[in-house]
């Protein structure tokens, strides 16, 4: 085990962490839970959902919630991590409530535009609905449109 571990985790949008200096880095794909250490051989693979830690020497565990990864290992001591999401944490319970807190604001997201979805479907539905009461063609389909 020569030299350490250079760790850079990324989304679409953003560099989530760059660290250097690791020694140890333990994540879990399909296969199941495996480690990195420096010296590693090339490595890729694909991390659906899952937390990956990593410390330095005599160091506390940090840790990374993370959902679609690929995670690749390079030259025994670059590991690259591009995700849909991370979430970054130093203990796992407030990583667990930080992931809680996440999916409760997508949801409340998601139902607030369900709503003004809905109320714009509505509100297109009454104006037809006006315009063909009020005896307008609204689509141009009738004899009036042949003259």
């Amino acid at each position: 085990m020569s030299g350490a571990l250079q760790l850079t985790i990324t989304t679409p949008l953003q560099i989530v962490l760059q660290a250097a200096g690791l020694t140890s880095l333990r994540a879990e794909d399909a296969s199941g839970d495996f480690g990195i250490q420096p010296g590693h051989a090339d490595f890729l693979t694909v991390i659906p959902a899952g937390v990956m830690r990593w410390r330095a020497a005599a160091g506390p565990w940090h840790f990374c919630a993370l959902r679609g990864a690929v995670m690749t290992v390079s030259g025994g001591k670059t590991v690259h991590v591009a995700c849909r999401e991370a979430i970054l944490g130093d203990d796992l319970p407030t990583l667990q409530g930080q992931i809680a807190n996440v999916r409760h604001e997508a949801r409340d997201a998601a139902r607030r535009s369900r709503t003004q979805d809905t109320r714009l479907h509505a509100r297109a539905i009454r104006s037809l609905m006006r315009e063909l009461a009020a005896g307008g063609d609204t689509l141009g389909l009738g004899p009036e449109a042949d003259r």
